[in-house]
């Protein structure tokens, strides 16, 4: 039987475990054939016209949260958002912005920053359950007006090529 101690240490190793796996298959699942170079699902949900791009910052979004929950500073919290909020804005830009998803892998930034407070925790303020909240709800917010605006352009332009 494990104590409280032992069963919340399991509890964090899971959840870490966790956050690595996602964050492979997001930004490094697949060798580009002939390089070393490693991409994953995000940059190809981003050829997802409108939804690709909210789905994927979605999944992104999930493993900040489940980052959270080690106690991570508000700055740190804060740097991992800017990396998402980066790979959102410029990730919708056609053609630029899946390029752009290849190099920029937010996630796996978002991961060494994770670890990095887990190897040398600082002092830091502790980011509270409302900071997270508001932090990754301003982040939902541009996801979800960036997608409405995708959605808009494309209707735009469904509608001068038909002319209906």
């Amino acid at each position: 039987m494990q104590t409280g101690t032992e069963a919340e240490i399991e509890s964090k190793r899971l959840r870490l475990q966790r956050i690595k796996m996602l964050s492979h298959w997001l930004d490094d699942a697949v060798a580009i054939p002939g390089t070393s170079y490693r991409v994953g699902l995000d940059p190809v949900l981003g050829l997802l016209l409108g939804g690709g791009d909210l789905v994927s910052s979605g999944f992104s979004a999930y493993l900040v949260f489940e980052a959270a929950r080690f106690g991570l500073p508000r700055t740190t919290l804060t740097r991992m958002v800017f990396n998402l909020l980066v790979d959102t804005l410029l990730g919708a830009v056609p053609v630029v912005g899946d390029v752009f998803d290849v190099a920029w892998k937010a996630n796996s930034k978002n991961l060494a920053l994770l670890e990095a407070h887990l190897q040398a925790p600082r002092s830091s303020q502790v980011a509270d359950r409302w900071f997270v909240v508001l932090l990754l709800a301003g982040f939902a917010l541009v996801a979800l007006c960036l997608a409405g605006f995708t959605i808009v352009v494309i209707a735009w332009l469904f509608k001068l090529i038909t002319g209906s």
